[in-house]
């Protein structure tokens, strides 16, 4: 029987424990006591990251990933240095300021290491792995991340955040270099061969053998796991830093829509209605920060990153569909305000993400005293703002939380209760209120925008730009939003441009008038969710043409042949220490488990049965170990819903800007219908274009030249209406019908 992961993470612990404490019981000789840093910038200056150009003036003699740093490494007889981070990093920032521009410590890495930085945005093959070794060797994981490694590219020590010198049990940076130094030159022989067991049982940790298909159980299984780890006071699951994982709540929502359990749905609601109170949301620009501090969403990390407004604006615009409620609505568009006003490019393109700093202080940019909002404000409106928002003259921001042990006269805004509740103390309307506080709000926004700025990454990724692609696409739909498709017009349009090479591949990343990186199978997984939701919100065939093409792509080039499943990197791609696959739903999901819907909705859009059978190959790929947590994979749960069913295929034939035709895709749009697909044929010439792609359209036409609505459940196909009404009745599920 195959070992578990516990089993192999038990028998590598032990094999680190052994080889750790030797690292550390060795003592630290003293350091070069040169006074002179390096003058000239590194190499990093002709790199086009964000983040590598940010240590490009470093004294440390950095090499971006390639031959040349490890033909160095081999030649010299040196261990590398790794580094991965990222360009909105708080704690990578610390440590390039304690550390890698200290010209002491740069003076002995350039001595003992070569030295290697990556961006983990711009190459998660590497994070990937090296993420993993890291939480194998310590238990625990983060950025920035440390590795020590050979020079072929085999790790034998990992660490995150370092200081300068060691302190509070945590090694320092000088010290663990004259450590490695000294390893290096009198037990080398230790250090690769632990660097050999290690990645042997990385190795072992991809799996190899299907098991079997996942069904209802599993589904059943994530929800209660979900239901024992809910913070029932606060909302959210488990206690602090508490992240919002927006898929949890998609999948929530459709449990809630399969079994009819309110309890699913009051989890979803509850995060969602306590996340966005809370400070971890921005009140006054909009948008999300990356996580709370704190167990009840007030202490926000400040950065905010894309994909998190991406997969928070899908869940917050199914809410609004699945019970109509203008809160949820209302935070969708706000999120779409801030990425269309802040994160696009010129060129459509979104941006990566802003830093949680600002004039080297976290936070800066977003915090507030009293003063300042009495000043800014009339009397009326000042009182208003400062008691809905709980500003505080002696401040209640801290960065251990808020609460009565104040360090500080700055704010957080942060509501204690919703609007609504507020309105209702004041003996007002929620629309007067709403109007008052939005009036309050524009002019802290145009102060706001006075001041020094988060650094922006620039960059524009193809896997996240998918994610806003689909969430723009599906707000479209569901908000009658024309300006929302447009949006995910002009990036989908962007990308299909520019990072499409001419024989169909695509690149990963553009920054700067340059694509580069080959793609990872996140890329296409999240693009073609993307394109497939732009097909939905405008008929626009190219979108649905470009899915299918870019779904061939991942199949040939990504697909395991013997176990299923998609490797994160193409088969052409650099070798690394193990060809990887990712399949766990983290603060990003698995471009596995979206390829999963992916394939299942392109099934039912071009009724090719090959595709459903590889959607169910790639759940049986990972299944085994899936099931060990299923509540760690609600987005493939997702896929699961939709497999398992039951699931609509719609096709409405008619003329897309007559009203009636209009009006049967508007209920469609404004129902919480998730597993779903829907095509539309147009009347008269071009109907020849869909009955390419879509075959069995061939036999849907109009009835006397109505819109007429083809529904099919499961398969199994109702007689075509022309009737509004009977065609959501025919879209009710079996328990809706009861």
């Amino acid at each position: 029987m195959k070992r578990t992961l516990s089993k192999l993470l038990s028998g590598l612990i032990i094999a680190v424990i052994i080889f750790i404490p030797f690292l550390h019981s060795l003592a630290a000789e003293g350091t070069p006591s040169g006074k002179d840093a390096m003058k000239h910038q590194n190499r990093l200056i002709n790199e086009k990251s964000p983040y590598l150009l940010q240590h490009a003036g470093n004294p440390v003699d950095w090499y971006s990933w390639g031959p040349e740093a490890f033909e160095k490494a081999r030649k010299e007889n040196k261990p590398i240095f790794l580094s991965i981070g990222y360009s909105t990093c708080h704690w990578c920032h610390e440590m390039e300021k304690e550390s890698f521009e200290d010209p002491d410590v740069a003076r002995l890495m350039n001595d003992v290491f070569v030295s290697i930085k990556v961006d983990r945005e711009e190459r998660p093959d590497i994070d990937h792995i090296y993420m993993t070794i890291a939480q194998m060797m310590t238990g625990s994981g983060g950025w920035p991340l440390t590795i020590i490694m050979t020079p072929d590219k085999k790790p034998f020590f990992s660490a995150t955040y370092l200081p300068k010198e060691s302190r509070f049990g945590l090694i320092g940076m000088k010290e663990l270099t004259a450590r490695i130094r000294d390893i290096w030159k009198d037990q080398k022989e230790k250090a690769i061969e632990s660097a050999d067991r290690i990645t042997q049982s990385l190795e072992r940790l991809t799996p190899t053998s299907t098991g079997e298909e996942l069904g209802k159980n599993d589904l059943n299984a994530a929800y209660n796991e979900l239901t024992q780890r809910f913070d029932r006071d606060n909302g959210g699951f488990g206690s602090s830093p508490k992240f919002p994982i927006p898929q949890d709540i998609l999948f929530l929502l459709r449990y809630w829509k399969r079994t009819g359990d309110e309890n699913a749905l009051e989890m979803a609601e509850k995060t969602l209605r306590a996340m966005r109170n809370g400070g971890i949301y921005d009140h006054i620009g909009f948008g999300f920060h990356r996580y709370s501090t704190d167990s009840k969403w007030l202490v926000p990390h400040f950065e905010k990153m894309l994909y998190d407004q991406a997969l928070l604006a899908m869940a917050y615009t199914e809410a609004y569909q699945a019970t109509g409620k203008t809160e949820y609505s209302r935070t969708a568009r706000e999120i779409f305000t801030y990425v269309m006003r802040d994160m696009t490019s010129k060129n459509g393109g979104f941006y990566s993400a802003e830093d949680a700093d600002s004039e080297g202080e976290e936070g800066k940019f977003y915090l507030w005293t009293e003063n300042e909002i009495r000043k800014l404000l009339l009397k009326e409106e000042a009182g208003l703002v400062i008691n809905a928002y709980n500003i505080a003259g002696s401040g209640n921001f801290t960065e251990k939380g808020l609460g009565p042990e104040k360090k500080s006269n700055r704010n957080i805004f942060y509501l204690k209760k919703p609007l609504r509740n507020i309105a209702s103390d004041l003996g007002i309307s929620e629309e007067k209120l709403g109007k008052q506080i939005e009036a309050a709000r524009n002019k802290i926004f145009k102060a706001r925008k006075k001041r020094i700025h988060p650094n922006k990454d620039d960059k524009v990724l193809t896997d996240w730009n998918g994610l806003m692609i689909a969430a723009l696409a599906k707000g479209a739909q569901a908000f009658n939003e024309p300006t929302y498709a447009e949006a995910a017009r002009h990036a989908a349009g962007f990308i299909l441009k520019t990072l499409r090479q001419k024989d169909g591949r695509i690149l990963h990343r553009y920054r700067d008038g340059h694509a580069a990186v080959q793609a990872y199978a996140d890329d296409y997984a999240f693009l073609i969710w993307g394109l497939i939701e732009l097909y939905e919100a405008t008929f626009d065939l190219s979108y649905l043409k470009s899915a299918l093409s870019l779904n061939t792509t991942l199949l040939r080039h990504f697909w395991d042949n013997s176990h299923g499943g998609f490797f994160f990197s193409a088969d052409d791609s650099e070798s690394m220490l193990i060809r990887n696959k990712e399949f766990y739903d983290g603060a990003v999901p698995s471009g596995n488990s979206a390829a999963i819907l992916n394939l299942l909705r392109l099934a039912r859009i071009t009724a090719d049965p090959q595709l459903e059978k590889k959607a169910a190959s790639l759940m049986r790929a990972f299944s085994t170990t899936v099931r060990q947590r299923p509540s760690a994979h609600t987005l493939m749960m997702s896929g699961v819903d939709f497999g398992t069913g039951p699931s609509h295929e719609v096709v409405i034939t008619g003329d897309l800007k007559a009203a009636d035709t209009k009006a049967m895709l508007s209920a469609i749009r404004r129902k919480f219908l998730p597993n779903k697909v829907v095509i539309f044929k147009p009347i008269g010439q071009n109907a020849s274009e869909i009955t390419d792609i879509a075959s069995f359209t061939k036999y849907h036409v109009s009835i006397d030249g109505k819109a007429t609505a083809y529904v099919c459940i499961d398969y199994n196909c109702k007689l075509p209406t022309t009737d509004l009404k009977k065609m959501m009745e025919l879209l009710g599920t079996p328990r809706e019908l009861k």
